[in-house]
């Protein structure tokens, strides 16, 4: 029986995918569930299973866009695996067929073509002030090319010698265009602005060293700072729910729940999963649920409806090493939340100088719909929380708050 695979549709309002990657070759026998190609939607990369075991004959070149719903492929579920495929089996070509290496440059001798320019050449040689004699011919009988010229770089004196240098020229996936795309959308068609502050992390610190170890051993997992920085952003949002809301025409959407977009890397690079309800979850059941969209990026099973949505925006650009930065905000959303490294500086406590644990923080917010008054205290009421971690995040009972 002759099995026709057509594209799954990934997720909602997506009509179209690209073949980022084959992972079969076509004849190969596959196994039913086993992954036969890498599928890129603007929104996600995901793995395409067997639907079922058989010789796969492939129907798409990679790098092809097709519709959700097309034939990608056929599987022959009454062909049988063919010895050939065993690589242990396959036969070397014989020496006697392998070519030679061809040089890369051929030798050739000076004639009357030798060093003269063509007429485009020469053209780009007097633009650039470049003279014959700066430049090695690349062409028939030692003629100087248009390319030859590009390449070349006025100078004072000789041309140095640069050696073998190239380039190379490949298509950015579905995902990665989609993303420039939003990105450019995003400064284009918002009134993006950042404002910044600074965090003592002493108390954070100091609360996370105490129950870290009852923590991963209660919850079995690790208490980190994105719980913190999490609960903090919630309690914010309450407090100037206009950063909670975004623009839809000329109507302003506001949200009487937190979901909120966690920018993880992947190997896919940067995915941006959402913590649905993060308003209702305990300090464990952020770290718990961050962990587990974290893992499914890293194994790139990850999907749309992980990243679909998301009211607010939290990047750590920190835990690259980065100090400070302008994060752009992910549309339609209205605001994100850039942390940073924590580095040891010297600050003013109480007229002294101390040695602190500080944090740069920055929001980019749309001005359209929120107001400078308010961004800068939703930064302020970030600062506040996590420099009081007890008291604002856990009404003064720590062992409470982290379920001990």
């Amino acid at each position: 029986m002759i099995l026709e695979m057509k594209v799954p549709s990934p997720g909602e309002s997506i009509s179209e995918v690209e073949i980022a990657q084959w992972l079969v070759s076509d004849g190969d026998y596959v196994k039913k569930d086993q992954a036969i190609a890498e599928v890129d939607s603007d929104k996600a990369t995901l793995e395409l299973p067997a639907e079922v075991s058989g010789v796969i004959t492939l129907k798409a070149e990679e790098g092809d866009a097709v519709q959700v719903g097309a034939i990608v492929c056929l599987i022959d579920t009454e062909g049988k695996m063919e010895t050939s495929q065993v690589k242990d089996n396959v036969k070397a070509k014989p020496k006697s067929e392998i070519p030679e290496k061809i040089p890369e440059v051929q030798q050739v001798e000076k004639n009357y073509a030798s060093q003269f320019p063509s007429p485009a050449a020469k053209k780009i040689m007097n633009e650039k002030g470049i003279s014959s004699n700066q430049i090695k011919g690349s062409g028939r009988g030692g003629r100087i090319t248009k390319e030859d010229v590009i390449k070349a770089v006025p100078s004072m004196g000789t041309q140095p010698d640069w050696g073998e240098r190239s380039q190379n020229r490949s298509k950015l996936s579905m995902l990665r265009r989609k993303v420039a795309e939003r990105l450019v959308d995003a400064k284009n068609e918002t009134a993006m602005l950042t404002t910044f502050n600074e965090v003592d992390m002493s108390e954070v610190f100091k609360v996370r060293n105490k129950f870290k170890d009852g923590f991963l051993k209660k919850h079995n997992i690790k208490l980190g700072f994105m719980s913190f920085f999490t609960k903090a952003v919630v309690r914010s949002l309450k407090l100037y729910p206009d950063v909670n809301s975004m623009m839809d025409g000329d109507y302003k959407i506001s949200y009487d729940y937190c979901d909120i977009s966690v920018a993880v890397s992947g190997p896919k690079g940067l995915m941006v999963p959402v913590v649905r309800n993060a308003e209702i979850l305990s300090f464990s059941g952020i770290e718990k649920e961050i962990g587990r969209l974290a893992i499914k990026a890293r194994d790139g099973m990850i999907t749309v409806d992980d990243m679909t949505g998301g009211t607010f925006t939290i990047s750590n650009g920190g835990v690259f090493g980065s100090m400070l930065s302008t994060p752009i905000i992910n549309p339609p959303q209205s605001g994100i939340l850039g942390m940073h490294n924590i580095i040891q500086r010297p600050v003013a406590i109480n007229g002294k100088v101390e040695i602190r644990p500080m944090m740069y923080l920055a929001l980019s917010y749309d001005h359209r719909i929120i107001d400078g008054k308010e961004s800068v205290g939703f930064l302020v009421s970030i600062k506040e929380a996590l420099e009081d971690p007890v008291e604002l995040l856990m009404d003064n009972n720590s062992k409470q708050a982290f379920e001990l």
